[in-house]
């Protein structure tokens, strides 16, 4: 108890240092996240989108070997599936010890809810959502895993057509009930290990604005793509093209 302890300490110190002052709801569940399944803010096992925990495929994995999960096996729902219009669903069979009849998870993706940069990789998307399913059944765990949210697809435009100033006009606020899209832009920094000031000043750049927050928010969702589909590429390139939005330092005269 006293290493799980420990351990919420610093699961709240860096998630304060990552996402700032966190609400007495999300402390105290941090602090059943951590001493319950060992889940660990530094390890890549939680993310946390607009005041909500959310679980991730690799924290998943990592709670399953801790707990010595004897295998997991995974099936294509063929009859469910279309591969031709790139719908897949997969179920998922998480098996605790040898003995165990299995926990069933099922997962689907096909292009209205998967990210663009990653259409034609349904399939994969799919099992991954399964897996994480079958998991949190098995080893009871409440929180809705990242991969699962499919908040990078292109959201449906509210009935209306315009929508809020606040969701539609720039790129902060929710949409139908998706993460922000500063919070999507967080999660791809932290993920790459990015510099938070140069990827704005990149990104007012891509939209032709003085700050991001003038874009519209069909400016910035195709920002994100780019800049995830560039991190993933090729991270050293985009690296390169963001130091060359760096401000030069001013020259100290004598």
């Amino acid at each position: 108890m006293k290493k799980r302890s420990g351990s919420f300490r610093s699961n709240a110190k860096l998630a304060r240092a990552t996402w700032g002052e966190l609400s007495k709801n999300a402390i105290h569940s941090l602090k059943n996240l951590t001493e319950e399944h060992g889940l660990l803010v530094a390890a890549g096992d939680l993310q946390l989108l607009e005041g909500r925990w959310y679980v991730t495929h690799a924290g998943l994995l990592r709670m399953s070997e801790r707990r010595r999960c004897c295998g997991i096996r995974t099936l294509v729902e063929r009859h469910l599936s279309d591969p031709a219009c790139g719908r897949w669903v997969f179920k998922a069979i998480v098996y605790k010890t040898s003995g165990s009849k299995g926990f069933v998870g099922y997962g689907d993706a096909d292009p209205s809810n998967v990210s663009s940069m990653v259409h034609g990789a349904e399939m994969r998307v799919a099992e991954t959502r399964a897996v994480n399913r079958a998991l949190r059944k098995a080893y009871g765990i409440g929180l809705c895993s990242v991969e699962e949210l499919g908040y990078f697809s292109s959201p449906a435009a509210p009935s209306g057509g315009k929508g809020t100033a606040a969701s539609s006009a720039n790129g902060n606020g929710s949409h139908n009930g998706q993460p922000r899209l500063r919070d999507r832009l967080c999660l791809l920094i932290r993920q790459h290990n990015l510099d938070p000031n140069l990827v704005k000043a990149y990104a007012a750049h891509f939209c032709g604005t003085q700050t991001v927050k003038e874009a519209s928010r069909e400016l910035v969702e195709s920002f994100i793509a780019h800049l995830a589909a560039s991190a993933k590429e090729d991270r050293d390139g985009l690296v390169c093209k963001l130091n060359s939005f760096a401000q030069p330092a001013e020259e100290v005269k004598p």
